[in-house]
């Protein structure tokens, strides 16, 4: 009889973890010291990387403008609100200082009386002359 011997397949563990953490580690180490941007790909793409980075600069450019705007939008409405707010003051206090009885009570002491006849216009298109 022949002997039955047992065939393994399997790779070591040690050996197929080590290509797997040094290709990181590798990739790592090339973009802390620079050497991924001396690459082909890299080299022909730089026009399109450079449109990301002026398309990123844009974004953050327009969330600083979008902040500004707002502040202003706010701080005019504030001074919209004081502008009414004393509109609203002085118009009440030009109520309160022509209402008729407050009239009648500061010509009494002057001596003048409310006329009871209401006053009657009148119209006329003659021109009459002085000769006559």
């Amino acid at each position: 009889m022949t002997e039955n011997r047992y065939t393994s397949d399997e790779k070591p563990t040690s050996e197929s973890s080590k290509p797997g953490k040094s290709k990181k580690a590798t990739a790592f180490s090339q973009i802390l010291n620079g050497e991924f941007l001396t690459k082909d790909f890299v080299i022909n793409n730089l026009s399109y990387i450079l449109f990301l980075f002026f398309l990123l600069f844009v974004l953050v450019a327009k969330g600083y403008y979008g902040k500004s705007v707002l502040k202003e939008i706010q701080e005019t409405r504030r001074e919209v609100d004081q502008n009414t707010a004393e509109y609203i003051e002085i118009k009440t206090l030009l109520e309160e200082r022509t209402r008729r009885y407050k009239m009648v009570e500061r010509l009494k002491k002057k001596e003048l009386l409310e006329s009871e006849n209401a006053i009657k216009v009148i119209k006329s298109n003659e021109i009459v002359s002085s000769d006559e």
